[in-house]
C-alpha cells in the first residue's frame, strides 16, 4: 500500500478507508475537499456532491466580512436557499462553550439538512457540535489557517469551565479558499504554524505513551504528519510575505494533520503538552474574566517551553526507589490542595473526575507505569532524539516570522507557567510529558 504521506487528498479521502499494517481501518468523515484560489465558489459543487439542499450558515462578526458575505452571493447565485446566522459582535472574543452551542441550537432552521461554517477554531468547533445535535453534516468554510481542526473528528470546548475534547464527526467538506484565507491577519499565521510546529513534541508524546501505557500508535499516521509539517518548515521563511504556496503548505498541514486525527479516532498525532499549556492558560483567562491569546500563538510558545525540558530528559537516568517515594510521598489532602491552588472554582470538577473517572494517582497503577518506563527508557529517549528538533534549529526559524516565543510576549508570567506546567496531566486522561514526569518523581524539579 502506498504511504499516507505520498497519497494525494483523493486517495486520502476514498470511501471504504484504508486497511493499514498497524491492523486497523483508517477513515475520514472527510468526502469533499477545495483547497485553492476560489476555492469558496465550490460550495455549489460541495452541496449536490452531498446531495444537501438548505444549508444553515454560521459566522461571527469578523469572519461574515472575511467570507461570510461572499458565501451567500455564492449560495444566491446558485439558486440555493438556505438560513444564515451571524454570532452578534461581542467585546470579548466568542469562546466555544454552553453558550454558543446553546445560541446556536436556539437560532437552528430544522428544515435545514446541512450546517455550514464560516470561519476557523470557534466557529468550526461549534458548527460541529450543532451537527451532531441535529443528527446533520457539517461543511466549513475555513477563513484562516490558524488551527489544526479544519478536519478533526473532535470539537475543542469548554464545558463547566474545563477544556475537553468532545468526539462527534469530522466536517463532510471542507473549503480553503488561498484566497481569503492569504488575508487573515498575521495574528492567525502565527497561530497557524505553532500549531503546525507542535507536531514535533506531540509525535515523540504519543510516542512516549505507546511504550508506556500500550496505547494505539501507528507510524503510518505519524509519518503523514511529519511530512505535513516539512512541507510547512520548507514554506516557512515565506509565510509572512503571504506566498501563495507558503500559505497552502500551511493549509493542507493543518488539514492534513485533522485527517491524522481522524484516521487515529484521537487527537494524538496533532496534540501534546504544547497543547496543554493552551488549555490551562485558556481556563484560567476564563476563570479571571481576561482575553487569552490565539490558541495556536500560545501552543507555539507551549513548544518553545517543553523544548528544554525535552533536552534535560535526554541525559536524565531513571531512579525506581526514588520515584516511588516521591509519589507515596503525596498524600490526597496535598494533592487536592495544589489542586485547589491551580485551578481555582473549577477544581471541584478536577478532583471529580480524577476520583470518578480517571484514577492517574492511582498508585498501582503507577507501579505498572514506573515499571514499564524504565524497561522501554531507550525506546523514550529515541523518540524524543527522532522526534523533536533541538532549541536551537527551532527557536530561530518561529522568531524569524516574529512570532511570539516566550510567555513574556503574550501577557503570561512564572505563575502562569507554573500552573500550567504542574497541573496539566490533572484536566484530562492523557499521558503527557508531564504524566511521564511526575511518574519519575521529577515534575517539581523540572519546572523550570
Amino acid at each position: 500500500m502506498k504511504e499516507f504521506s505520498q497519497m494525494t487528498f483523493e486517495e486520502l479521502l476514498r470511501e471504504g478507508g484504508h486497511a493499514c499494517s498497524c491492523g486497523r481501518t483508517h477513515t475520514t468523515g472527510l468526502k469533499f475537499l477545495r483547497v485553492g484560489k476560489g476555492a469558496v465558489e465550490a460550495l455549489p459543487e460541495a452541496l449536490a456532491f452531498l446531495g444537501k439542499g438548505k444549508p444553515f450558515v454560521v459566522a461571527d462578526a469578523n469572519t461574515q466580512l472575511a467570507a461570510g458575505r461572499r458565501v451567500l452571493e455564492v449560495l444566491r447565485r446558485a439558486g440555493i436557499p438556505f438560513v444564515s446566522y451571524v454570532f452578534p459582535e461581542q467585546e470579548e472574543r466568542l469562546e466555544p462553550d454552553e453558550y454558543a452551542c446553546g445560541a446556536l441550537a436556539m437560532a437552528f432552521d430544522p428544515s435545514c439538512d446541512v450546517v455550514v461554517g464560516v470561519g476557523s477554531g470557534v466557529i468550526n468547533d461549534c458548527c460541529k457540535i450543532l451537527a451532531h445535535m441535529a443528527k446533520i453534516p457539517s461543511v466549513i468554510v475555513g477563513t484562516a489557517p490558524s488551527m489544526d481542526g479544519y478536519a478533526s473528528n473532535s470539537a475543542s470546548m469548554v464545558v463547566n469551565r474545563i477544556k475537553v475534547s468532545l468526539y462527534c464527526a469530522s466536517p463532510v467538506a471542507i473549503l480553503a479558499d488561498t484566497d481569503i484565507m492569504k488575508d487573515a491577519p498575521t495574528r492567525m499565521l502565527w497561530a497557524g504554524l505553532g500549531d503546525m510546529l507542535a507536531k514535533y513534541t506531540a509525535l515523540a508524546e504519543w510516542r512516549i505513551s505507546h511504550e508506556v501505557n500500550g496505547e494505539f500508535y501507528c507510524e503510518k499516521i505519524a509519518q503523514l504528519v511529519r511530512e505535513s509539517v516539512r512541507r510547512v518548515v520548507e514554506n516557512a521563511d515565506k509565510l509572512m510575505q503571504r506566498a501563495p504556496e507558503a500559505v497552502e503548505a500551511v493549509v493542507k498541514g493543518l488539514i492534513l494533520s485533522g485527517v491524522a486525527m481522524d484516521f487515529a479516532k484521537c487527537s494524538r498525532p496533532a496534540s501534546g503538552l504544547e497543547h496543554y499549556f493552551s488549555h490551562m492558560w485558556e481556563m484560567s483567562a476564563l476563570a479571571k474574566g481576561e482575553r487569552s491569546d490565539l490558541h495556536g500563538i500560545q501552543v507555539g510558545v507551549g513548544v518553545c517551553l517543553e523544548l528544554p525540558v525535552l533536552e534535560k530528559l535526554l541525559t536524565f537516568v531513571p531512579d525506581k526507589e526514588a520515584a516511588e517515594r516521591a509519589v507515596m510521598a503525596i498524600t490526597n489532602d496535598e494533592w487536592e490542595k495544589q489542586v485547589r491552588e491551580i485551578f481555582g472554582p473549577t477544581a471541584n470538577e478536577i478532583i471529580r473526575l480524577e476520583h470518578m473517572q480517571y484514577h492517574k494517582n492511582d498508585k498501582a497503577g503507577h507501579d505498572g507505569r514506573l515499571r514499564r518506563i524504565i524497561e522501554r527508557w531507550p525506546e523514550i529517549l529515541r523518540a524524543i532524539r527522532e522526534e523533536v528538533p533541538t532549541s536551537e534549529e527551532l527557536l530561530p526559524l518561529m522568531r524569524a516570522t516574529g512570532m511570539p516565543t516566550t510567555p513574556q510576549e503574550i501577557g503570561l508570567g512564572e505563575k502562569d507557567v507554573h500552573n500550567a506546567f504542574i497541573g496539566s496531566r490533572e484536566i484530562r486522561d492523557k499521558y503527557l510529558l508531564s504524566s511521564l514526569l511526575w511518574d519519575l518523581g521529577v515534575l517539581n524539579e523540572f519546572y523550570y
